[in-house]
C-alpha cells in the first residue's frame, strides 16, 4: 500500500503552493507551517536541492476530534503536503494517504 497521493501539475512552483493552499483553505484546512526545504539544507548543510516545500496543514475540528480519540496522535499532525519542482521543471503536490497512516494507529475511532 502506497502511503501518498500525488499529482503532477501544470503551474509553476510558486502557482502550485498558491494552488494547494487555496484549495485546502476551501475544505477548512489551514498552513500552520510551511518550510522551505531547499532553503534549509542550503543553509544547514550548504548543498544545493530542488525547489521542496513542506506545507503543515489543519483541519481543526478534525484534529481536536483525532485528539480526543488517541492521545498520540499529536505525532502525526499536522498533515504534510509538499510540493516539489524536478529538475525536468515539472511540478509534483504529495500528500499523506490518511487511511495508510491511520492503520499504524490501530484505532477504529479514527478509521
Amino acid at each position: 500500500m502506497s502511503y501518498s497521493f500525488a499529482k503532477t501539475v501544470s503551474m509553476s512552483f510558486d502557482e502550485a503552493i498558491a494552488n494547494v493552499t487555496e484549495k485546502l483553505n476551501k475544505e477548512g484546512f489551514g498552513i500552520l507551517t510551511e518550510i522551505n526545504v531547499q532553503e534549509t539544507l542550503k543553509k544547514k548543510l550548504d548543498v544545493n536541492f530542488r525547489k521542496y516545500h513542506i506545507l503543515g496543514a489543519c483541519n481543526p475540528p478534525y484534529a481536536y476530534q483525532a485528539l480526543q480519540a488517541e492521545p498520540h496522535i499529536g505525532t502525526m499532525l499536522p498533515c504534510n503536503v509538499i510540493v516539489q519542482e524536478f529538475e525536468d521543471g515539472s511540478v509534483e503536490i504529495a500528500a499523506i494517504d490518511p487511511a495508510a497512516s491511520m492503520q499504524a494507529v490501530e484505532n477504529p475511532a479514527l478509521a
